[in-house]
């Protein structure tokens, strides 16, 4: 089980970095050069992670029966988390809608971040082939990689946020 325990060690290190990055985030102010910054890296990397972990995991656990709800409610985390985050990127940054709307991110994707690792990680991992731990390994990494040069921040229009 050493490859499950890479994965999901890998997939762990991204949320660490996705957590730092949200308390600085936090910690800016305004619509300052700063936050811009860190609101496109978090905003890339979180898509991009979702993107290779939905290739990679999710792609395989929906094949394991047991797992197939688990897997299906994370994959629909992901949608509302690139909804959330493209209504974010259009939203004032100046304004205190952004700071609200960035506040309910925050607590959300901790929310989701934290049930697979506490639930759904050690719950797929009992159902892995070491050939399936291999592979999701190796795609994970590729496909984050590639993910992460296309990705961008697509924000919705101005006009299209929400209240």
């Amino acid at each position: 089980m050493a490859e499950a325990e890479a994965i999901f060690n890998r997939l762990k290190q991204d949320h660490d970095q996705h957590r730092d990055l949200l308390t600085k985030i936090e910690d800016t102010s305004g619509d300052t050069e700063e936050r811009r910054t860190l609101f496109e890296k978090f905003t890339k990397d979180v898509k991009s992670h979702a993107a290779a972990e939905e290739q990679a995991v999710y792609s395989t656990m929906l094949r394991k029966p047991d797992t197939t709800d688990a897997t299906r409610h994370s994959v629909a985390e992901h949608q509302e988390l690139d909804e959330a985050l493209n209504d974010l990127a259009a939203t004032d940054m100046s304004s205190s809608a952004w700071l609200q709307k960035f506040k309910q991110v925050k607590h959300d994707y901790l929310h989701h971040i934290e049930e697979e690792e506490d639930d759904h990680f050690p719950e797929f991992e009992e159902k892995l082939t070491s050939e399936d731990e291999r592979q999701m390994a190796e795609i994970f990494e590729k496909r984050k990689h590639a993910e992460l040069e296309n990705a961008e921040v697509t924000p919705e229009a101005a006009s299209d946020a929400k209240e």
